[in-house]
């Protein structure tokens, strides 16, 4: 009983980080089934970080909140920009930035990149498609580094997508952000 206590008693006390988790989670089930993170839970996701940052913190919150914001969105909008990333993924990231603010988002998509990497090549060692996949990966960063073009890149990811093994990216941004925070006892 006193264990149970005490898990409340975190929860009360971390309770901005524990709506992250718990955002974050409902995402990703969400993005591993329909393939996409809906709005539904995005924007309110960020526009609940501005409120709570302004409610607890003044405008200086907002200030962090919104610097946050703007870190989600910058760390994955390039991949979005080119169309290795979808939007919701996107957003989600910002909605870490919204609560969590610059550095841990930054802290947190670190490791969500990494996450992301293991999983995509376990999906490939899994499927048995590697020399497919890596030979795609190549082709890919080759036209990045030559073409330069985000629209031009976009259009031609559009037309690769139906042959691509697709990573429901919400996934790894929620086991990347909750075991930072996890490492850095930010949930107990």
């Amino acid at each position: 009983m006193e264990y149970v206590n005490d898990l409340g008693a975190a929860i009360a006390e971390h309770w901005p980080v524990w709506v992250v988790t718990i955002t974050l989670i409902v995402a990703a089930v969400i993005d591993g089934f329909q393939l996409k993170v809906p709005n539904w839970i995005t924007f309110p996701f960020i526009i609940a970080g501005w409120i709570y940052s302004v409610a607890a913190f003044g405008w200086e919150g907002l200030g962090w909140s919104m610097l946050g914001t703007v870190v989600g969105l910058a760390l994955l909008l390039p991949a979005y920009a080119i169309g290795g990333m979808g939007a919701g993924d996107v957003k989600l990231l910002a909605g870490v930035g919204a609560w969590m603010y610059g550095t841990t988002t930054f802290y947190a998509f670190c490791i969500s990149a990494v996450v992301g990497a293991v999983l995509a090549i376990g999906m490939v060692l899994f499927r048995g498609a590697w020399e497919k996949h890596s030979n795609q990966a190549w082709m890919i960063l080759n036209e990045i580094l030559t073409i330069r073009d985000p629209n031009q890149l976009s259009a031609i990811a559009a037309e690769r997508k139906p042959t691509m093994m697709l990573l429901p990216y919400g996934i790894p941004i929620a086991i990347g952000s909750i075991a930072y925070f996890i490492w850095m006892g930010m949930l107990v």
